[in-house]
């Protein structure tokens, strides 16, 4: 049986530029939801969803001074990210609960409760927004892979065409997140897209894509490889590379474009709603 893929990234830091990328941009967007709703304190379930590198997504709030908790159901994983956060010397609680519909907090427990990309791998997505939503005690935060851009296509229909039978593709459709949100109260004061670099969203690395695509080509591959091609969003963290961050934004000019955010869904990996729940 094929070793899961997360595994690897628990000691193999070398995520790959798309995934460095997406860190960045989500960086960016979680500071700016802690200046503009004053975020304290921080939930993040599950920890799981974003490839790579495990349970470093809320890295960033944390550095900026949140209390973070991150919350997985797997007690390998959830024990190396505990791991991984001792590395970066950064404080965080580290929870397993035993139902992702019965999370172990209190009501309004945390400023911000969010996940990335997460619900769809769930057996009870709808019950895991329901729980976010009663710990949480101001802001909301979901993003999902944009099942509409070029890269999602390709991947369901030309590379990993089974990918949808280990996942529930009907939470990919953000429309019914938002239906179950605001039926629990939550009002939508944000949504948009995230994580909209030039090139598509396949989920796997680029040497990868030649060979399900049947290219081969020893110079494309060796641009996808070897020691030119090594990409850890832990090494920016960790200061042993400071300027990959700048090395990678140079790739954010559509993020970044002053253009009606359905345009860019064309393009967008992931689409993302910010919600706040009334006192």
């Amino acid at each position: 049986m094929t070793e899961p893929t997360w595994k690897r990234y628990l000691t193999d830091y070398n995520e790959g530029l798309g995934l460095v990328y997406e860190r960045c941009v989500l960086n960016d967007f979680l500071l700016e939801l802690r200046e503009q709703f004053g975020i304290e304190t921080v939930l993040e379930a599950p920890l799981f969803g974003m490839a790579g590198v495990s349970g470093i997504n809320s890295v960033a709030l944390a550095q900026a001074g949140a209390g973070v908790t991150l919350a997985d159901d797997h007690s390998e994983r959830l024990e190396a990210v505990e791991r991984i956060w001792g590395e970066l010397e950064l404080p965080a609680r580290f929870v397993q609960p035993a139902d992702w519909a019965q999370l172990p907090f209190s009501d309004g427990a945390f400023d911000l409760a969010w996940n990335w990309a997460a619900l769809w791998y769930l057996p009870d997505p709808e019950a895991l927004l329901g729980e976010l939503v009663r710990v949480s005690n101001r802001v909301l935060f979901v993003a999902m892979p944009n099942r509409v851009q070029v890269g999602y296509l390709l991947r369901k229909y030309v590379l990993e065409r089974d990918f949808v039978d280990y996942v529930d593709e009907g939470w990919a459709d953000i429309g019914r997140v938002r239906w179950v949100l605001e039926e629990a109260g939550i009002r939508i004061v944000g949504q948009g897209v995230l994580d909209v670099p030039p090139w598509p969203d396949t989920v796997m690395p680029a040497s990868q894509v030649l060979q399900r695509l049947g290219i081969k080509s020893k110079k494309l591959e060796g641009q996808f490889s070897g020691d030119s091609w090594e990409w850890s969003t832990m090494a920016y963290y960790l200061g042993q590379q400071p300027e990959l961050r700048e090395r990678v934004m140079r790739y954010a000019w559509l993020d970044h474009a002053p253009i009606p955010w359905r345009i860019k869904a064309v393009w967008a990996h992931h689409r993302y709603l910010v919600g706040l729940k009334e006192a």
